[in-house]
């Protein structure tokens, strides 16, 4: 799982393209007003021009296989699917295609998720207007990009996984749970059953060895997983 994570330019300034054409792009969403202010962020940025949209992950696959874009920006929460499972399918189907993911989920799980399927950028919706150009600059040269919002939790992320022997889920779940969070809470934040997050609690306790909550909260202090 590791990786360098590249944050956006201080400065703000676009990533620089060596190639002399345009980098195509689809773009998907399926929020007609977002697909309108994402598309003039792009098209007014250098060597970028959007060939097609989409509104859903059945469009956006049709898309892709026919107009073979160079990055394909996808919105993680689009209808007709799994975000992640495209993603994987379309990096083996037409690998000329890079895939920045576009949230509103801060969670370093998704990232990760994401980045694993093959995605090579993560960019918060919050945060288009200074990010999305530089990661699909950073995309069409195969680099990865993850927002800075998201990048220090998904370092401590992959520390913690490489460190503990908890899978990513785990790790995600034990930072929830330190902050707070009930069983009821993180089901919802991450989209699983209770019984899912009652057996993944049972199974952090049991690898690390501990047996409270107060035990989990101060051991994602030492992990700082959460803030002290």
């Amino acid at each position: 799982m590791s990786g360098h994570l590249h944050l956006a330019n201080p400065s703000g300034a676009e990533g620089r393209v060596e190639e002399a054409t345009s980098i195509t792009v689809v773009l998907a969403d399926d929020h007609a007003a977002v697909r309108r202010s994402l598309r003039r962020l792009l098209d007014g940025a250098q060597h970028v021009d959007v060939i097609a949209e989409a509104t859903d992950l059945a469009a956006a696959t049709r898309q892709v296989h026919a107009r073979l874009p160079r990055v394909l920006v996808l919105d993680l929460g689009l209808p007709s699917g799994s975000s992640i499972e495209t993603v994987g399918r379309l990096r083996a189907q037409v690998p000329g295609t890079e895939v920045v993911m576009l949230t509103m989920d801060e969670s370093p799980l998704f990232a990760q998720q994401a980045l694993d399927a093959g995605a090579v950028g993560f960019v918060l919706k919050d945060r288009a207007d200074s990010e999305l150009v530089d990661a699909v600059h950073r995309a069409a040269r195969g680099e990865e990009y993850v927002s800075p919002r998201v990048a220090a939790g998904l370092d401590m992320l992959r520390r913690a996984v490489d460190g503990d022997e908890l899978s990513p889920r785990e790790v995600e779940v034990l930072r929830l749970i330190a902050l707070g969070h009930t069983s009821v809470e993180i089901a919802a934040k991450l989209r699983l059953s209770r019984r899912t997050v009652e057996t993944h609690r049972a199974r952090i306790l049991r690898k690390l060895g501990l047996k409270t909550r107060a035990d989990l909260v101060q051991f994602a202090l030492r992990r700082r997983l959460i803030g002290g």
